[in-house]
């Protein structure tokens, strides 16, 4: 099966993830028209400055279900990439409903804009709704690799919206018959990734130390983590493999091939630092309430039905992820 895909709407297209996917269509696809729904023309645009003139943006809110519907009836896509979301864990803990509101009723909302405007009927658009891997919470070690029968164990608000999202879609399927396809994403970090995320701050921190903008202190919460560790970019190669290739209906794990403790990659980052003898720091304020300590997929299912497999070398993701915020304090300019 090969769908033909000639105009995507992507939800999120400003941050991390849809920024990436969108660079990625643009180079690989270019025959493919992409809308970027964005919340109001006050929305935060340096992820896509660079690209913000091969994209039709488009305002919408998926808690305004009027205006998902608007877009939805004039623009038609073939393919929707629902990335927009709430994503940070620490702060679903502080802000359960400000994440709750538009990871649940947001996905709920485009979901039923589809059906009870009958788009089925009318384009029948695929749609891939991004689930995430702290759906599975703490698994136990006879659990691992992590497949996709894992039960859920959301240990943070923000999985409980994850869990949502992820069965949202199924219901939809098999209730209505939308083509929804869920993904639950394993770690996955480079260029422009949020300052909020474990690679991230690091690789921001030292930034700031080789520039002299801070003294030479790395702040940390828990080193003791085991991840599989992925380049967004890689991620995104492989949203475009679900869309065009993948059954309706299903779910897939999507991860990286290398798999090491938080503190292996912090030590791989310091290790590219130009600032030797940086010290390093338990935060408290950065240990959350509850952890998932132990991540490693199976992607197998995935990389069957796709022939996708990782390519980008974990090495290189942090090194163009430290370069990244190099070039952001470069010049002692913050």
């Amino acid at each position: 099966m090969k769908r033909e895909i000639k105009k995507v709407l992507i939800t999120g297209v400003t941050g991390f993830v849809g920024s990436h996917l969108a660079d990625f269509i643009l180079e690989h696809h270019q025959d493919v028209e992409i809308i970027g729904m964005i919340r109001s023309w006050r929305s935060p645009m340096d992820n896509v400055e660079h690209i913000k003139d091969r994209i039709k943006f488009v305002e919408a809110d998926l808690e305004d279900s009027a205006s998902l519907g608007r877009l939805l009836w004039k623009h038609q896509p073939d393919a929707i990439f629902h990335l927009a979301a709430q994503s940070y864990v620490d702060y679903s803990f502080k802000a359960p409903v400000a994440t709750l509101m538009p990871n649940v009723l947001g996905t709920c909302n485009l979901l039923e804009m589809i059906k009870i405007m009958k788009l089925k009927d009318i384009y029948d658009p695929v749609i891939h709704v991004c689930s995430s891997s702290e759906v599975y919470g703490q698994v136990k070690r006879e659990e691992i690799p992590i497949i996709e029968d894992c039960p859920f164990r959301p240990a943070s608000p923000y999985a409980v919206s994850k869990v949502a999202e992820d069965m949202l879609a199924y219901q939809y399927f098999i209730s209505w018959g939308l083509q929804t396809i869920r993904t639950r994403m394993f770690t996955h970090t480079g260029p422009r990734r949020g300052d909020v995320f474990v690679c991230s701050t690091f690789a921001k921190q030292i930034a700031m130390i080789e520039a002299g903008l801070i003294e030479p202190v790395i702040y940390v919460g828990n080193l003791n983590s085991i991840r599989t560790f992925m380049d967004v970019r890689d991620a995104v190669r492989a949203y475009w493999l679900l869309v065009e290739k993948c059954p309706a209906g299903e779910v897939y794990n999507i991860g990286g091939n290398v798999t090491m403790g938080v503190e292996g990659m912090l030590n791989t980052l310091l290790l590219m630092s130009t600032k030797k003898g940086i010290e390093i720091i338990v935060d408290p304020g950065r240990s959350r309430p509850s952890d998932v300590t132990l991540q490693i997929p199976s992607t197998e299912k995935f990389c069957k039905e796709t022939k996708w497999v990782a390519r980008i070398p974990f090495s290189k993701t942090l090194k163009d992820l430290l370069d990244y915020w190099r070039g952001i304090y470069d010049g002692n300019k913050i």
